[in-house]
């Protein structure tokens, strides 16, 4: 018996291996967008630049006090071996320039919020602000996608597991090019819908064809091997 879905035409959407939203995790205005909306960028480059000047001026200031009770616990221990201050004023000597050093690394730290850099080679999808514009912490800049590998999600009959796996090779046309291109499956789901009676089935784009982006969608031309 034919199922339902072996009588229709098995439909597949080209998505990217990764994607992601990049969010502000710092209040500050947006100086720089280097890379624009759909351009290609390597992972590690630089993606959003905020405005730290005040960022900056308070990691100046935190340094600033670090140097200052450093001095002054320093100098409180050379007077504690003279015998001239007294213990409660060398421990609080020291435990304002430990709160000092802390101060520091948390301003580190935010400067460190003020550039984000992509987690991994892809391309811009959407660019959710403008340069000069002031970003709240949480909101979302960009959206990236990893597109070195187009992936394709789709269902086909439960029956097909007597000969479908991983590895298996196939073609699927896409709409907007018009064009075939080969395919493999990558995985098959840890189980089989019992009402529909399919499985689903995530494949891969097998090579590299730049006319290619993620959003196409085309017909999977895969069907179980002739009979004996």
């Amino acid at each position: 018996m034919t199922s339902a879905l072996e009588q229709r035409d098995i439909r597949a959407q080209l998505a990217p291996r990764r994607y992601t939203t990049l969010a502000a995790e710092i209040g500050a205005k947006v100086q720089r967008l280097p890379v624009v909306e759909g351009a290609a960028f390597r992972q590690g480059q630089l993606l959003v630049q905020f405005d730290c000047s005040l960022q900056q001026a308070q990691l100046n200031k935190a340094q600033a006090g670090v140097d200052a009770t450093e001095k002054t616990w320093r100098a409180n221990q050379r007077l504690a071996e003279l015998n001239s201050v007294g213990k409660i004023e060398l421990d609080t000597s020291q435990a304002e320039w430990n709160k000092a050093r802390a101060d520091l690394s948390a301003n580190r730290s935010l400067l460190g919020k003020c550039q984000i850099t992509a987690p991994y080679a892809g391309r811009i999808a959407e660019q959710k602000i403008r340069e000069q514009q002031y970003a709240q912490p949480g909101q979302p800049l960009l959206d990236i996608i990893d597109d070195s590998v187009l992936e394709l999600e789709f269902l086909v009959p439960s029956r097909w597991l007597s000969w479908l796996q991983p590895g298996t090779a196939f073609e699927v046309r896409i709409d907007e090019t018009g064009k075939t291109y080969p395919a493999k499956v990558q995985r098959l789901a840890a189980r089989v819908d019992p009402v529909s009676q399919s499985i689903k089935v995530n494949a891969a784009i097998h090579g590299k064809f730049p006319e290619l982006i993620a959003g196409m969608s085309g017909q999977v031309l895969m069907a179980p091997p002739a009979q004996k």
